[in-house]
C-alpha cells in the first residue's frame, strides 16, 4: 500500500477542517494528513490537535504566521517526504474539493499518472455557487495561463491534485517563487515541461459555506505576474 499524504493549508477553518478530517478518513482510512495552519486566530489549530487524539495519522505544523499557500505546500511536501511519503496531495479545507471524490483521484495514480488533477474543466466537471463575475475572472486567468505558457492541461489553477513522489523529483519544486494561488499554475507549467503524465478527473467544485475565500487582489496580481515571469525567463 502506497505512503499517501495529503496536505491541507488553514488560516481560520474552524468551520470546516473537523468535519472534513472525519469524512476524508472514512473514505480514505490508509491516508495520513498533514494539516499547515498559519496560526489562526480561530483556535483552528486547537481544533486539529484534539481530532489528533482520536486520529494517528492526522499530523499538524504549525506555524508563526500567514506566510503564503505555496510555502504551506512545500513545508508540507518536505514533511511528507522526510517521513516517507511516495504520493503528496494538495486539498483546500472548506469542502469546495469533496473527500469522495479524492478516491478517483488515486484510482488515476494507480493506472499511471504522475499527476493527477480534480479538474472543473474536463467532461463531467463544474463549478457550484460562483456568480458571473467570478466564473469570468476564473476564465481570464486560466484562458491566458493555457494561451501565453502553451499549457495542454485544462484547469491550471485546481487547487485539489495528487503527485508521485518520483514526479516531483523531476521538478524543481522546491525553487517555485509562486507564493499564493498562483503556486497552482507555476506546478503545473514545470510538470509539463518535464513531461510528465497528467490526468485530470471530473470534480464538481462547490464554493464554500462557512468561512471566507482568501483569493483578493494581490493573489490574481500574482498570478498574471507568474505568467509573463515564466514566459520570459530562460530556459532551465
Amino acid at each position: 500500500m502506497l505512503n499517501i499524504w495529503l496536505i491541507i493549508p488553514t488560516y481560520n477553518e474552524s468551520a470546516n477542517i473537523k468535519a472534513l478530517i472525519e469524512r476524508l478518513f472514512v473514505v480514505c482510512p490508509q491516508i495520513k494528513i498533514l494539516v499547515v495552519d498559519d496560526n489562526s486566530p480561530d483556535k483552528t489549530a486547537v481544533l486539529v490537535e484534539d481530532l489528533m487524539k482520536r486520529y494517528s495519522n492526522l499530523n499538524l505544523m504549525r506555524r508563526a504566521g500567514k506566510l503564503g499557500l505555496g510555502s504551506a505546500y512545500k513545508d508540507g511536501f518536505k514533511h511528507a517526504f522526510n517521513n516517507g511519503a511516495e504520493v503528496v496531495g494538495e486539498m483546500d479545507a472548506d469542502f469546495s474539493h469533496k473527500p469522495e471524490d479524492l478516491p478517483r483521484l488515486l484510482h488515476a495514480i494507480g493506472v499511471g499518472a504522475d499527476v493527477a488533477i480534480g479538474s472543473r474543466k474536463v467532461k463531467g466537471g463544474q463549478v457550484v455557487g460562483w456568480n458571473w463575475s467570478r466564473k469570468l475572472m476564473s476564465w481570464g486567468a486560466m484562458t491566458t495561463a493555457r494561451v501565453v505558457l502553451g499549457l495542454k492541461t485544462r484547469d491550471v489553477t485546481a487547487g485539489f491534485r495528487l503527485y508521485t513522489k518520483n514526479s516531483l523529483s523531476q521538478i524543481p519544486w522546491n525553487q517555485v517563487k509562486s507564493n499564493g494561488y498562483a503556486w497552482q499554475e507555476e506546478m503545473i507549467y514545470l510538470c509539463e515541461r518535464a513531461n510528465l503524465k497528467i490526468i485530470e478527473v471530473p470534480v464538481i467544485f462547490e464554493d464554500r459555506k462557512f468561512g471566507h475565500s482568501k483569493l483578493g487582489t494581490k493573489q490574481i496580481l500574482e498570478f498574471f505576474i507568474v505568467i509573463l515571469r515564466l514566459k520570459f525567463k530562460k530556459k532551465i
